[in-house]
């Protein structure tokens, strides 16, 4: 069903599509579209014990896992989605993140992530966190990114704080996780005066 806007779209559709998915680099990562050879060490992601604590969805296979990428590929084309492999050369995979539930005429959309256990406390989720909001905030032209996560998930409330998501407030028993329903801290980081801002803009 269309319908018209009576304020102008922040983002016009078709704008993102227009150019090949980003690959975008932080100081030691490079971060990159998920490839069919990465199925392996994404399903053995989900199978680390922290990772299925803060996540209710997984994989079941690796032909599940190259079924996602697919699904990845497809929410780019319509604009819906970005997701990168987070990698130490564009080969080494340390983790995920994404933008999801991308609103284009608000100009908003969600980040998530996580992170191997061997890249734990390097710096690389903060890395990454802060490589997508600059370019979304950025060149995408998104003016607001929110993410929330578990107030009982200390590590990537850090992560948030490093990358300027300010903390916002929390969003009570807003989440299922696998141990029951968890109250959910809601950070956000806004593009200001053209460029993102910083918690101190």
């Amino acid at each position: 069903m269309t319908h018209v806007l009576s304020t102008q779209s922040a983002i016009p559709a078709g704008s993102l599509v227009a150019a090949p998915h980003p690959v975008l680099r932080a100081p030691g990562l490079v971060l990159r579209p998920w490839d069919t050879a990465d199925a392996p060490v994404f399903l053995d992601a989900y199978r680390d014990p922290e990772i299925r604590r803060w996540h209710t969805r997984s994989p079941a296979s690796e032909e599940q896992a190259r079924e996602w990428f697919a699904g990845y590929r497809q929410d780019w084309t319509e604009e819906k989605a970005a997701n990168w492999a987070v990698t130490r050369d564009g080969k080494e995979v340390l983790g995920r993140i994404a933008l999801r539930g991308m609103n284009l005429e608000d100009g908003v959309a969600e980040c998530a992530y996580w992170v191997l256990p061997a890249a734990r406390r390097t710096g690389v989720a903060s890395g990454a966190l802060t490589a997508v909001s600059e370019w979304a905030l950025g060149e995408a032209g998104f003016h607001r990114l929110e993410l929330d996560h578990s107030t009982r998930n200390e590590a990537s409330c850090r992560v948030a704080a490093r990358a300027g998501f300010v903390l916002e407030g929390t969003k009570r028993s807003s989440a299922v996780h696998p141990d029951g329903r968890h109250d959910m801290h809601l950070h956000a980081r806004l593009r200001v005066g053209g460029s993102p801002a910083h918690p101190e803009s």
